[in-house]
């Protein structure tokens, strides 16, 4: 199960590489059920769906944005790619990560 979690996770920073910015105050989330749904991974749906990777992203998209307190971050985790998870989600991928230091305030942008 760690490993379709990894590869989940892994695939969802390919699919946003180009638009990742470490240290951006704009982010999207996209849920971890849904995506490994899409890869045909029904043990990670069952255990993470409705689980959100936060993506820092480097532009504002259209549609709807809405401020967030940076502290609601508190114990999440970054991974190399630059998408950032929750922490528990970050130890049980086995993936390396470091501490997610989130702004004083973040933008969700709903697309």
């Amino acid at each position: 199960m760690n490993d379709h979690l990894k590869e989940t996770l892994t695939k969802i920073g390919e699919d946003f590489q180009t638009d990742i910015a470490l240290g951006s105050r704009f982010y999207l989330e996209v849920d971890i059920g849904e995506k490994a749904e899409r890869l045909g991974f029904s043990d990670v749906v069952e255990q993470y769906g409705k689980t959100y990777v936060i993506v820092p992203i480097k532009h504002p998209r259209a549609g709807m944005k809405v401020r967030i307190d940076g502290r609601t971050f508190v114990n999440y985790a970054q991974f190399d790619s630059g998408i950032v998870v929750p922490g528990y989600i970050a130890k049980e991928a086995n993936l390396p990560y470091r501490t997610f230091i989130p702004n004083d305030s973040m933008i969700r942008n709903f697309t």
